[in-house]
């Protein structure tokens, strides 16, 4: 992992993950801490929570932590998650700790853990693209 190129400022604004109400940890490196306590919201028709939101728990953890090795006007989306689902909760502060496993220059791979005090709830691993956006695309994101 090369870690002695400049990196982004901050990652942009993440309304979503405002809404859903995620909280991420101050952290110097690439991993990344994200915390969610449970509301009546985040439960399904079954009043424990909804495994989509345990999936964006560990999709907006991952992406934090890939986000933090980029250079400035590089981006990053999923590629793909694969999910296990191993206890069902209904409240309480789950917590998500993502590792960043390997960072290439297009391809950057992560583990997640989320667990509640100190059940393991679900695992995740998940592989990201790293790119710089056409120059067309990168003045739509900054509204011009």
């Amino acid at each position: 992992m090369e870690m002695s190129k400049p990196k982004q400022a901050a990652a942009p604004e993440n309304p979503f993950m405002a809404a859903v109400g995620f909280a991420f940890d101050p952290a110097d490196g690439p991993d990344s801490v994200c915390r969610l306590r449970l509301a009546p919201g985040h439960l399904n028709p079954h009043r424990v929570v909804h495994g989509a939101v345990l999936y964006a728990m560990a999709d907006t953890g991952m992406g934090d932590a890939v986000y933090r090795t980029l250079s400035p006007g590089e981006m990053c989306a999923t590629i793909e998650i694969k999910m296990t689902y191993l206890k069902a909760v209904a409240e309480g502060e789950i917590v998500c700790c993502t590792r960043l496993v390997n960072r290439g220059k297009r391809v950057a791979y992560l583990e997640s853990s989320l667990t509640l005090a100190d059940a393991l709830v679900a695992r995740a691993c998940g592989t990201y693209a790293i790119f710089r956006p056409s120059p067309a695309a990168a003045a739509k994101q900054a509204g011009e």
